[in-house]
């Protein structure tokens, strides 16, 4: 028993080092969402007004929405080299616990595409003026929400893995399922700037995280059997 759960771990750290450092070894696909969230986020200001307070308004949901493209334009990597080299085959026929091995590739995903955009929506959020209870209610609900992109769209790239063209189909399938994140993350952010209470979007948030760490795993491993069947 010992023995099988040592090698577990070993199998999760030793993936998810793995993908981090083919990520690193890959900047372009590591740095191409972080600057597409920056221009979105930066650029707003610029074409619509310099006004504190309509910036202030529409900041959570521009970040929101600039967070959520970033993430959804990052997923098809999740799989897609394992799925070309073979690496992918070799997860199903691993001794491993598929489920273990998909958190981890899970894990390195949010590593790689969501803290970088915790880092710097702060900053970001400066452009839009928003006063500092907003930005730590913002980076609460980006500590919550980003992995829980990451997890529910690991189902959706994982049905469409085996496709040419999937891109698509892909976005069809998560887009939908991203909503009520941006929905209560963003008007949580909007409801902290002007001193309301947010207890009731964070639960709901933390709800669905928990939700989506216990079942997105298992569904993301069924996603894959199904697609290299």
């Amino acid at each position: 028993m010992v023995a099988s759960v040592k090698a577990g771990y070993a199998a999760f750290i030793g993936l998810m080092k793995r993908d981090l450092l083919l990520a690193f070894r890959h900047r372009s696909e590591l740095l191409n969402p972080i600057f597409f969230f920056m221009m979105i986020v930066s650029l707003f200001p610029l074409g619509v007004s310099p006004d504190d307070g309509m910036l202030s308004a529409m900041a959570p949901g521009v970040i929101w929405i600039a967070a959520l493209l970033s993430a959804l334009f990052s997923l098809e990597t999740m799989f897609r080299s394992d799925y070309d080299d073979g690496a992918l085959e070799q997860m199903l026929l691993s001794p491993q616990p598929l489920v273990l091995l998909v958190l981890a590739k899970i894990a390195a995903h949010w590593l790689v595409t969501g803290v970088p955009m915790l880092l710097m929506a702060p900053i970001l959020a400066l452009l839009f003026a928003l006063n500092p209870e907003a930005i730590i209610t913002l980076e609460l609900t980006l500590l919550i929400g980003t992995p829980l992109l990451s997890l529910i769209g690991s189902v959706g790239v994982a049905l469409t893995v085996g496709l040419r063209k999937g891109g698509v189909l892909l976005t069809l399938l998560v887009l939908p399922l991203f909503i009520p994140v941006l929905i209560f993350a963003s008007n949580a952010v909007t409801e902290s700037a002007v001193g309301m209470p947010v207890d009731g979007q964070i639960y709901f948030l933390l709800a669905l995280l928990i939700l989506a760490l216990t079942l997105a795993p298992i569904a993301t491993a069924f996603g894959l059997r199904i697609s290299l069947s």
